[in-house]
């Protein structure tokens, strides 16, 4: 190397060790690194030693070559970070050749690999009882993340804008410890928001005597949902769209315009929810409410008996039903009498794959119904989230009623853990909840949303505060125990699956996400929303608490296209999807079959008006070539495959093992192993 002088901007001096570094920039950039040591002369502190640093090897220069670049700076600074005693011989060096020197805060991680880089009370950030620059923080932050595991750009992002924030290392490395630190793991507020509306008074409405009564006896006004409703035709006999948060009462608008219509003799009212657990539950409201004016009876799956011992009355003036209950009744041609009201719960089902294309053929099956007996049943369809509520309320031809308020906040926190971890937190996030209590005298109680029946039993097991598990695999009985003992506050959490989100009515203050997925898929964005949506209740909670529990590079199944951080961010800043059924073959031939064996040559128009867009002449053709039908007419093949809700596809597996003469349990083998496959 030249020994040249460099022409010199800036000349920074660190301590290290019994040396200095010493680094000569140019335009920002690094132009010289060399290694000062020094000595103790007569007159004082001398250079002695410079060597001028050019990648790993070093060039002897003359201690004076050092005096003379210092001589040609523009400005010299001393690291802030140099101990008193050796920056006190670097300023009295100095000021023997009349230089003058500022001491400045550098990063010290910079300085030892030769590097100036100055950092300031708005940039510094905090390491161990250093503060370094934020490109060597974020190096730093990765090494960390390397010794946990794979952390995805999405989770990496996120912690690093964390790190930039607070300005400490440490705090973002104890977060990846398990710390739940509130100011890091919150990620934004969902504020409660109050509409103004004119309440109805329940003394002024006209009901039927009986329904009055008991009405006036439970509230003094309507909620504002319940008086949009109202004041929008609900009691003229209007199909209405109602679209509202949980907990915001819309329930009880179905529940008013089929129990006045029956009293009153119009018809039966039809309340229909997607989950048995569901059924279970308005079924025992409604015998409770109203069954001493009202026969009230309940309709899921295929059985005519419940596993609660009550047997389905078809004439019964209130039935509760599944949807795939009613359905089956339609398409066994079971006569249901007049029907004058239907309630559907949870209509954003019709954009679930898989399950979307059987409500909506159910749908246009019991308004077929309804329509042969000259019924004018009013309709009332009830969702938590729509992303799309007007296109929805066009085609179900039902007056729209949406009501955006939020009757509490609801803070949302996000965490990186692993299974084991997982389990920590979330003990500590149940007792800390347990062991507050809202200003209206409620404990914090807690529901733990997980992917499967197993999950949920381990969890409870380990929670340390008294919990249960709730999942379908649980019988009536227990379900309702859980129920009971949630309501009195005898338990801290409940552990449920994520499949059973929307028959889970529990008031709870705080939801946790163990998991994001649904089996082997990612959330939605709308089943998202509305699992945390159940955190917080106007009557006993003052905010709701909402806490993801996100494994990085985390999976359920190979064929989930993302990881458990990268879904995480998408359900946290994702916009709702829209409520529509999108029909493959199998669903368009699955849902003609059914509306052929229901309406016969009447399938087609019971086609048209279904929500998705239904190839029927294509359907049509398909049930015809695999014998399924017999012009309009379905066969006794069909009429059981129907009767079964079969896809095809399940169909000819099960044919085909009947023809191979195979044992029932090889069949199902086949199908469950089928299922795997896709």
């Amino acid at each position: 190397m030249s020994e040249q002088i460099p022409q010199v901007e800036t000349l920074f001096l660190h301590e290290h060790g019994d040396e200095f570094t010493v680094v000569v920039t140019r335009d920002g950039e690094r132009v010289l690194r060399g290694v000062l040591e020094l000595k103790e002369a007569d007159a004082g502190p001398r250079p002695r030693r410079f060597r001028v640093k050019d990648g790993s090897s070093e060039e002897p220069r003359q201690p004076d070559q050092f005096v003379d670049v210092a001589r040609s700076a523009e400005r010299i600074r001393i690291s802030e970070q140099t101990s008193p005693s050796a920056r006190d011989r670097l300023q009295s060096m100095l000021d023997a050749y009349q230089l003058d020197a500022l001491q400045v805060r550098t990063c010290r991680y910079c300085a030892n690999a030769g590097r100036y880089s100055p950092v300031t009370e708005d940039t510094a950030v905090k390491a161990d009882r250093d503060h370094i620059c934020p490109d060597c923080a974020k190096q730093e932050l990765e090494r960390e993340l390397s010794y946990k595991g794979q952390f995805t750009g999405s989770a990496q992002d996120r912690l690093e804008e964390l790190l930039l924030e607070v300005q400490d290392l440490d705090r973002i490395t104890n977060l990846l410890e398990g710390n739940l630190d509130p100011d890091l793991t919150k990620f934004d507020t969902i504020s409660a928001t109050v509409e103004d509306v004119d309440a109805v008074r329940t003394d002024e409405l006209d009901l039927h005597p009986a329904l009055q009564d008991r009405t006036e006896d439970r509230f003094d006004e309507l909620l504002p949902v319940q008086s949009l409703s109202v004041r929008n035709g609900l009691f003229d006999g209007d199909d209405q769209l109602v679209v509202s948060a949980t907990a915001t009462g819309k329930t009880l608008v179905g529940e008013l315009a089929g129990v006045n219509n029956a009293l009153n003799g119009d018809g039966k009212l039809l309340f229909l929810v997607p989950l048995v657990a569901l059924a279970n539950q308005k079924h025992e409201d409604f015998e409770e409410r109203y069954g001493d004016v009202l026969d009230v009876t309940i309709r899921v799956g295929a059985s005519r008996i419940n596993d609660d011992g009550n047997r389905f009355d078809p004439d019964a003036d209130v039935i509760v039903g599944t949807y795939e209950g009613i359905d089956h009744a339609l398409r066994t041609g079971k006569d249901m009498g007049d029907v004058g009201t239907v309630v559907i719960d949870e209509v954003h089902t019709l954009k679930e794959e898989g399950r979307g294309h059987r409500l909506d053929g159910m749908i246009s099956r019991l308004k077929h119904y309804t329509e042969q007996r000259d019924s004018l049943a009013q309709w009332v369809y009830l969702s938590a989230t729509v992303g799309n509520p007007e296109y929805l309320a066009r085609n179900l031809e039902a007056t729209l009623i949406e009501f955006e308020e939020r009757p509490v906040p609801i803070e949302r926190h996000l965490t990186f853990a692993d299974d084991r971890e997982k389990l920590r937190i979330e003990n500590r996030l149940v007792k800390r909840a347990f062991d507050s209590e809202s200003s209206k005298g409620y404990r914090g109680q807690t529901i733990i949303f997980t992917n499967s029946r197993r999950r949920c039993h381990e969890i409870s097991r380990k929670l340390e505060y008294s919990s249960a598990p709730y999942h379908a695999g649980l019988d009536y009985r227990r379900r309702k125990t859980v129920e009971r003992k949630f309501g009195d506050q005898d338990l801290a959490a409940v552990v449920t699956t994520a499949a059973l989100a929307a028959g889970v009515d529990f008031p709870a203050s705080q939801v946790l996400f163990d998991s994001l997925a649904m089996g082997i898929e990612w959330l939605s964005v709308q089943e998202f929303e509305q699992m945390l949506g159940r955190a917080g209740r106007p009557d006993y909670h003052d905010q709701g608490t909402v806490y993801l529990l996100v494994e990085p590079d985390g999976v359920y199944h190979n064929s989930m296209e993302m990881t458990e951080d990268e879904a995480a961010f998408k359900l946290l800043k994702g916009e709702m999807e829209d409520v529509t059924t999108v029909y493959d073959s199998s669903a368009a031939a699955e849902e003609t079959l059914a509306n052929v064996v229901v309406a016969g040559k009447g399938a087609k128009r019971l086609n048209d008006r279904m929500l998705g867009d239904v190839p029927t002449t294509h359907a049509v053709g398909k049930l015809l070539e695999w014998e399924f039908i017999d012009g309009f007419d379905a066969t006794p093949l069909g009429r059981a495959v129907t009767r079964h809700f079969l896809a095809p596809d399940d169909a000819f597996r099960i044919l085909d093992g009947v023809r191979r003469d195979a044992h029932p349990y090889e069949i199902v083998a086949d199908m469950e192993l089928a299922d795997e496959e896709l």
